[in-house]
């Protein structure tokens, strides 16, 4: 499922990140590697403040459509 899907205070563990090489690199640069763990904190105003690598980071929903989790 995308990352967008989950819920407040879910735990999930990236599967695939899709989009175009910059995007992805983007994504990477991030944190967001195939088989981390990522939790969602919260979701304000269409963003999702997500704990990934003990970072927290903000993404549009947009973006975290594009990443594919599970739990």
């Amino acid at each position: 499922m995308p990352l967008a899907l989950a819920d407040q205070g879910q735990t999930v563990y990236i599967n695939k990140i899709n989009g175009k090489d910059d995007t992805r690199k983007f994504l990477t640069n991030l944190g967001f590697t195939v088989g981390s763990e990522v939790t969602v904190i919260s979701e304000l105003g269409g963003n999702m403040i997500l704990k990934v690598k003990e970072t927290r980071v903000a993404l549009d929903k947009k973006m975290a459509q594009r990443i594919i989790v599970s739990q």
